[in-house]
């Protein structure tokens, strides 16, 4: 089966476009048997009875009769099964209106994006790719991980975006001048090529970049978070301050 995780589309209505496609997958074969095989393998027996992933989605809905808890913890379970192409085309459908909300904190892009819809479908993108990156990652919190990490890289997308707009106004030269952020990613990337600092230099993109929790690279690291923080300061003390 082939998902569209993001379509090919008219930016004027990509959340209509998504909704659309999605009528026509949840109730496919794939869909129902996505869902048995989840259903089974985690025990949801609360939602045992439902036939598929149209039928759960519905139920996840603030009136669709599930606590908050419930709600909770099928997304996690969702989050745990992302790399499968279909639980993920499932969560991202989840998450729409979070991602509304997102882009309507950060005002849909106001002064530097053409079009709001344009910062949607970036934001539709990003989220895409964050559910990939965290597939079968255990958070008891997901949907507000998720949209909360959304929000930083959206927030950075669009400090590019005025930066380049900037640069084209004022006919400046590429490199002339960097936003902080990207000064921050070039000093790190030359430090990664480094063997002495390679560990600490990922680790600390890891942590500013890609927002992962500090407890969660100490698990991988097997290092206590106390120690980690400390090294991630000595190291950002030495070589990045």
């Amino acid at each position: 089966m082939s998902v569209a995780i993001v379509p090919s589309m008219n930016q004027h209505d990509v959340l209509n476009q998504l909704r659309y496609e999605w009528t026509m997958l949840a109730p496919s074969a794939t869909s129902h048997l996505t869902w048995q095989r989840i259903c089974r393998d985690y025990e949801l027996d609360h939602l045992g009875s439902e036939p598929d992933f149209g039928a759960v989605l519905r139920r996840l809905e603030p009136g669709g009769g599930l606590t908050v808890e419930q709600r909770s913890h099928v997304i996690q379970v969702l989050l745990l099964e992302a790399d499968d192409r279909f639980v993920h085309r499932a969560l991202l459908q989840t998450l729409l209106p979070g991602v509304v909300s997102v882009c309507r904190q950060l005002k849909f892009g106001r002064g530097i994006a053409e079009r709001p819809s344009d910062v949607v479908s970036e934001a539709i993108a990003l989220l895409s790719e964050l559910i990939r990156d965290w597939a079968g990652q255990s958070r008891a919190y997901a949907a507000p991980d998720l949209l909360s990490a959304l929000r930083g890289r959206l927030r950075r997308w669009l400090l590019k975006e005025k930066e380049a707009r900037h640069r084209i106004a004022n006919d400046i030269p590429l490199g002339a001048t960097a936003p902080v952020h990207s000064t921050l990613e070039a000093r790190l990337e030359l430090l990664r090529r480094q063997p002495q600092h390679a560990r600490l230099a990922h680790l600390t993109w890891l942590r500013v970049f890609a927002e992962r929790p500090l407890r969660e690279l100490a698990v991988a690291e097997g290092v206590s978070v106390a120690r980690l923080r400390a090294e991630l300061q000595q190291f950002a003390q030495a070589h990045l301050l």
